[in-house]
């Protein structure tokens, strides 16, 4: 299995407009970071966690070529609105789309056209909602376990694939889902800043969990520009770094 980052950033993406601060300033690429997402190919499968609003951007930069799936996080701006763009994915079938329920309708709201019996233009895309319940998602020899987490006040959703779990945009782990998180390879979790916020992990909150989680390997994702990646990777520890767009993960089976 392979976990390609195609995002690493928040809602305003690295640099952000506006902002001559020395991060969104910075030659280093590790720095600039499009909005949070993830690609995963397993043997024949590919599929992605979260359709961004740079994912037009990201899957040029990548070359891919063939998607089967897509599983939502949630339905922030960030993690949806790139939805459009997978329509040269799904010319020729059908692509299951995964998510809660409340994911869902705010898909079927805010693109409505895709359902509504409207003039072709430059096509839509062809999409199947799926409601994720608690079990896992059976694809072929890869299941895709939904993890409980907290963003805030809402419910959203992390994943588990294998010794793999993506948890962006998590503020707080439910003490149902940790059984969920027992014995990882890898743990990809979101740390936003330094300092508290109401909504995301900060930096310490993220380590405690890691220390709980006790991954084997631990990567910080959804970061804003109160981070530079040489700096914060120097006062990690040996286990804990931060991704950066277009790292690429290599797992066993």
């Amino acid at each position: 299995m392979q976990i390609i980052f195609l995002g690493t950033g928040t809602s305003h993406g690295i640099p952000c407009i506006a902002c001559s601060c020395a991060i969104c300033t910075s030659s280093d690429p590790k720095n600039a970071r499009t909005r949070a997402s993830i690609w995963i190919r397993h043997r024949h499968l590919s599929l992605l966690i979260d359709t961004s609003t740079d994912f037009r951007f990201q899957a040029i930069r990548e070359g891919m070529t063939s998607l089967d799936a897509i599983f939502f996080t949630h339905a922030h701006a960030d993690h949806l609105h790139g939805l459009d763009d997978i329509r040269p994915l799904c010319r020729d079938k059908t692509m299951p789309v995964y998510g809660n329920e409340a994911t869902l309708t705010e898909i079927r709201s805010r693109f409505n056209y895709i359902f509504e019996d409207t003039q072709k233009g430059g096509g839509k895309p062809k999409i199947e909602l799926i409601s994720l319940g608690n079990g896992a998602v059976d694809l072929g020899d890869l299941a895709v376990q939904p993890v409980p987490i907290k963003h805030g006040s809402l419910d959203i959703l992390g994943f588990r694939l294998g010794g793999f779990a993506y948890l962006t945009d998590c503020s707080g782990i439910p003490e149902e889902s940790y059984k969920l998180l027992e014995n990882l390879e890898i743990l990809v979790i979101g740390a936003l800043r330094d300092k508290p916020h109401e909504t995301h992990f900060s930096v310490p909150e993220a380590l405690a969990e890691i220390g709980r989680i006790r991954p084997e390997r631990a990567y910080f994702t959804h970061l804003c520009h109160n981070l530079e990646h040489q700096e914060l990777l120097s006062r990690l520890p040996p286990n804990v770094e931060p991704a950066y767009d277009g790292q690429v993960l290599d797992l066993g089976d």
